[in-house]
């Protein structure tokens, strides 16, 4: 699994000063490179469409990022090439994103789009022009265990720009034919280092939206969705209700809804409510306190092991449930072959299905799946 140091490497530019800062990195040490762009989305689709906004700053992959892209390996004297992926994008992020949501699930669709499209396919278009290594500005680290014969994928230097969460579905393949320059990094270093390269993105800001939703409004891209694909929203209304089965109220959708809001449930009460729990079946939705919202329990599928090629034992991990929590400690154990459990040792708040479970063992990333349940 070694590789010659002068094979082409294909730089994975989204147009941010993390890939740009790779590129220029990479360029400096003398590595043949070419640049790649994944067009994924039309950013004007549904722009002022059913109460979309009009304005598509902020988000990732806009045209403004492949002017950027494209005007940095210029910059570097690299060929750099745009792939239109947004058929596939659509297929395998996009529908499964809206599928998702109007079954009462959370999902992610950044590690749906790093698990699906990403990284497959740049490899393959990068093996079509030559390469057979990419490099990414993703914050992580991955190296070859001779112990293990595998490919270990750990966490970062800079831990506040850890982006392993969203990497867990990579293959032990993909691994072993892409490079993270940035992981020994921390990002002030790798703005600097883009600023002395005499890039112009070196102060651009990070993008914080998802592609396809600006402003956040999941609620609003899913009509509008629907809408352009000459769908109706689903009827979905139903109860709001409390633990023991008590109707406060009523709702217009399960969409509307994710584990642990509190805003917009059109409840009056004396302590604050917080969805606990969507049933898609029956269209209720179960509210309550604070408390409430926490579990010791998470049940995982679409199972993807890394440092481990499966799961047979119980084991000890830290478990992260969002990409912003802080993992705790748990004791995971196999169900079945696509299925684990995890037992926290304190109590978690908001676990949501839908969402992904990343297990780490100290920086290393065990695997991960997506949870099913929070009980």
């Amino acid at each position: 699994m070694s590789h010659e140091p002068d094979n082409t490497i294909a730089v994975a530019m989204s147009g941010g000063v993390d890939s740009s800062a790779v590129a220029a990195l990479l360029r400096a040490q003398g590595h043949e490179l070419v640049g790649l762009t994944l067009q994924l989305w039309n950013q004007r689709r549904l722009a002022g469409h059913e109460g979309m906004p009009e304005a598509v700053q902020g988000r990732c992959c806009s045209i403004d990022d492949v002017y950027d892209a494209r005007h940095v390996a210029e910059q570097l004297g690299i060929p750099y090439y745009v792939v239109n992926q947004q058929d596939r994008f659509e297929a395998d992020v996009v529908k499964p994103f809206v599928s998702e949501y109007l079954a009462g699930r959370t999902p992610i669709p950044c590690t749906l789009c790093n698990n699906h499209l990403k990284f497959d396919q740049l490899l393959t278009t990068a093996r079509q022009i030559g390469a057979d290594r990419i490099a990414t500005g993703h914050y992580a680290r991955n190296h070859f265990d001779d112990s293990r014969q595998r490919w270990i994928l750990s966490r970062p230097e800079d831990k506040s720009k850890d982006q392993t969460y969203f990497l867990f579905g990579l293959t032990q393949e993909q691994l072993s034919r892409t490079l993270f320059p940035l992981g020994e990094m921390q990002k002030p270093a790798v703005r600097q280092m883009a600023a002395d390269a005499g890039l112009a993105v070196a102060q651009k800001s990070d993008s914080q939206e998802i592609c396809f939703i600006p402003g956040g409004d999941y609620n609003t891209f899913l009509k509008a969705y629907l809408d352009e694909q000459g769908e109706d929203l689903p009827n979905t209304a139903g109860e709001l209700v409390t633990t023991t089965g008590e109707v406060l109220g009523q709702h217009e959708g399960i969409q509307s809804f994710t584990v642990g809001q509190r805003k917009g449930l059109g409840l009056t009460s004396v302590n604050p409510l917080y969805v606990l729990a969507i049933h898609p079946d029956s269209h209720q939705v179960t509210v309550g306190s604070d408390e409430d919202l926490y579990s010791r329990h998470l049940t995982a599928d679409r199972l993807n092991w890394i440092s481990i090629p499966e799961l047979i034992e119980p084991i000890r991990v830290s478990i992260k449930v969002r990409h912003r929590h802080t993992p705790a400690m748990a004791t995971l154990t196999r169900i079945d072959s696509e299925t684990v459990r995890a037992l926290f040792d304190e109590p978690q708040r908001a676990i949501t299905p839908g969402q992904s479970a990343v297990f780490y063992q100290e920086d290393e990333v065990v695997g991960g799946g997506w949870i099913t349940s929070n009980n």
